[in-house]
């Protein structure tokens, strides 16, 4: 079971390009996307296209990998699946936003600029994020967000998105 649906897929693309219309009115001149595995990159992806559609100028995108850079790796796996970073372009001087699925505790995101910081020195990072559950450890906040969502501990946000998924959407589930 799924769970609640809470973001269909015409309202997940609508979110997209609100979110895409948001980073253009902030500036997008020499302003790069990283997506954070797995989830981040097919939703930086999208969203560069959508920048691109509205603005008509290509938008740089990157993908990165946080396993090494998690505070709890001892948790998640004895051998984690470390996947590539791919970040075709420097990032010195250059503003980064990163993307990510959801945003909770905030571990993830301090892990992801931990890991962006070892490539380089950005001129900024900002965080763009789909859902906001809320929950946080960390003193970490996102600049654009899709949806905010109040749930409890004992729930999960589920974020579909093509490729990976069979359908861009989201759900709410108790675990």
């Amino acid at each position: 079971m799924k769970g609640k649906l809470i973001l269909t897929e015409k309202e997940f693309d609508a979110t997209l390009m609100r979110l895409a219309k948001e980073i253009i009115s902030d500036g997008t001149e020499n302003v790069a996307l990283v997506g954070i595995r797995s989830r981040g990159v097919p939703l930086a992806e999208l969203i560069a296209k959508k920048i691109e559609k509205v603005q008509g100028k290509h938008v740089d995108v990157g993908s990165l990998d946080i396993n090494l850079y998690r505070d709890d790796l001892s948790e998640v796996s004895e051998q984690p699946l470390v996947r590539p970073t791919e970040l075709p372009f420097s990032i010195t001087g250059r503003g980064i936003i990163l993307v990510d699925d959801v945003l909770y505790t905030g571990r993830t995101i301090r892990a992801a600029m931990d890991a962006l910081i070892d490539f380089g020195r950005p001129k900024f990072i900002k965080l763009a994020v789909i859902i906001d559950r809320g929950w946080r450890e960390f003193p970490i906040q996102p600049d654009y967000v899709g949806k905010t969502v109040k749930t409890t501990q004992n729930q999960n946000i589920k974020v579909m998105v093509k490729p990976i998924d069979s359908e861009n959407c989201v759900y709410v589930k108790e675990q």
